[in-house]
């Protein structure tokens, strides 16, 4: 889709770096963490016509801090956000402790993100997950998560291969009368990449389910009922790679714009 002014703006959630030492103090600016944007998001919000926007996890316990600055402000001023993946989700923030060090999580991030999607639901401006932010989007609506789907669902699929990355890919099944499956009238099934371990337990109520992996039943796609558009996928949509056979997620990123452009218009 070409860039068409008015250009629509689409925050996207920061991914968090946390040095593992102690940082170098070199007498000017000092910070504990680095905030940053994938450049596959990027691209992936870019190859739809519209301009990708980082906003950053400011709030009152970050090391930097700009107090007049508020998360309601970014979503009154962008058009949509995308949650990106990263992290883990940290087992506190759905009621349970961590079954492994491993799995601890991010809390920082989880409150931030939270905050983030509250804004932008608030502003009635459409929200897409991608993989983190599918299981986001699920806990903060009162789901929960498995926190490592091959030690909780020993009979499930790997759904994650470290040296295949992106390139590690399985089936799903869209759910028939969905949005998703209107989007894609021909489609029943199709491949997409798999780059979690954790993932959906008990879904939030507020959600349907739009896809699943027919081999395990694991939930691959939600949207949110009533108004307004909260959608997420578990796969990552940024690694576009039909040369493979995977998912074409074109018509699924731009019905996330369109969304965009209609509240705008709005």
């Amino acid at each position: 889709m070409p860039f068409r002014r008015p250009w629509l703006l689409i925050g996207v959630s920061a991914r968090i770096y946390y040095p593992e030492g102690p940082v170098l103090d070199l007498g000017g600016v000092w910070t504990r963490t680095l905030h940053y944007l994938e450049q596959s998001v990027a691209h992936w919000v870019m190859r739809g016509g519209a301009l990708p926007v980082m906003v950053p996890a400011v709030d009152a316990d970050s090391v930097v801090q700009r107090s007049e600055i508020e998360l309601a402000h970014y979503a009154e001023a962008l058009d949509g956000l995308v949650l990106q993946g990263g992290n883990d989700l940290a087992p506190e923030s759905y009621g349970e402790t961590p079954l492994h060090p491993d799995w601890a999580g991010d809390r920082v991030r989880d409150r931030y993100e939270m905050e983030l999607v509250e804004a932008f639901i608030h502003a009635g401006k459409p929200v897409f997950g991608i993989c983190r932010g599918f299981q986001l989007l699920n806990v903060m609506h009162g789901g929960t998560l498995y926190q490592d789907i091959a030690t909780q669902r020993p009979d499930s699929l790997a759904h994650r291969d470290t040296p295949r990355f992106e390139r590690h890919f399985h089936e799903i099944e869209l759910v028939g009368g969905t949005r998703l499956a209107e989007l894609y009238p021909q489609v029943r099934r199709a491949r997409v990449n798999s780059i979690h371990h954790q993932g959906i337990k008990d879904l939030a109520p507020v959600f349907d389910i739009e896809a699943r992996s027919p081999d395990d039943g694991l939930i691959e796609a939600i949207r949110r009922r009533g108004p307004g558009y909260v959608a997420a996928v578990q796969w990552h949509p940024e690694f576009h790679d039909t040369e493979h056979g995977s998912f074409d997620d074109s018509a699924m990123l731009n019905d996330f714009l369109s969304a965009a452009r209609a509240t705008r218009e709005a």
